[in-house]
């Protein structure tokens, strides 16, 4: 007996897949833009206005008539040109350190095998969870009797080092194949040529986004500066933003334009940087 298989069994018809509403993704967006994005841009604002209009609460939403000379005021009274070099200085000595000591470590824990290396990355990992406020005592007493107060040297060696760029390093080199090391040993390499010629340049992602995250970190530092600075002259721009906020303490406009100043560098950096950031941050959870 014949089978008679109707053509609507043979053909049927594709199903309609139900794309999801994305319009609420959209209005969420719109919402964090305005939510993040208003401070910043009414500090720019404010930066532009007479600060008559920001004490009588009266700053348009458009600067119709800019005052430019804020900027020059906010740059000359605050001395920025000084506390920029500071801390640029102190920013990118411990970039440099940073990223020398956390590749080095990070390399000999994940590919050199001694007794307790897991202990010791468990102890690296376990400093993340320490406020730097908790030592802070013991490395001021330190640095004091080291002569080192007031000095690069106070701003820059308690921050050479850092758990988390270690623990970016390892992971990120547990990422790449042992036949990289294998063939440059067989080449006559040692571990520390293996490190610089073949592991190091691999790890340009890890690199470059400990580098991103160590600047900006070290330009929006204040904590540190505080404690070891005496003298105006060694201010970074966060010490010298809170001076400048005591002695000019109604002068809300050429502090919104120091405010702009300051927020420059690091907007730029994280834009340039965004995507480097999220992929190196990324590897660091393909391997444990």
């Amino acid at each position: 007996m014949a089978t008679i298989i109707k053509r609507s069994q043979l053909s049927s018809p594709p199903r309609k897949i139900t794309q999801p509403h994305t319009w609420w993704y959209g209005l969420f967006m719109i919402v964090a833009i305005v939510i993040f994005g208003f401070p910043f841009y009414w500090i720019i604002v404010g930066s532009l206005s007479s600060n008559t209009a920001i004490s009588t609460g009266s700053v348009p939403l458009f600067p119709y008539d800019p005052h430019w000379v804020n900027y020059k005021d906010a740059w000359i009274y605050t001395n920025f040109a000084r506390q920029v070099l500071n801390t640029a200085i102190m920013a990118i000595s411990v970039t440099v350190l940073q990223v020398i000591t956390s590749s080095m470590a990070g390399f000999a824990l994940a590919r050199m095998h001694f007794p307790g290396r897991q202990a010791i990355f468990v102890g690296f990992i376990a400093t993340l969870i320490i406020p730097f406020q908790v030592i802070a005592l013991p490395i001021f007493v330190l640095m004091a009797d080291l002569h080192w107060i007031n000095t690069f040297g106070a701003l820059i060696v308690p921050t050479a080092v850092n758990a988390f760029g270690i623990f970016l390093y390892r992971q990120f080199f547990l990422t790449i194949p042992q036949s990289f090391e294998e063939a440059a040993m067989l080449d006559g390499a040692n571990p520390w040529q293996v490190l610089w010629r073949v592991y190091w340049p691999l790890a340009k992602p890890a690199t470059v986004t400990l580098s991103l995250l160590t600047f900006i970190a070290e330009w929006n530092s204040f904590y540190l500066p505080f404690l070891f600075t005496e003298t105006k002259s060694m201010y970074t721009v966060q010490l010298g933003l809170v001076a400048f906020q005591g002695q000019f303490a109604t002068v809300y406009n050429l502090l919104m334009a120091a405010t702009v100043f300051i927020s420059i560098p690091v907007f730029i950096l994280y834009l340039a940087g965004q995507r480097a950031i999220v992929e190196g941050i990324a590897t660091t959870g393909t391997k444990g």
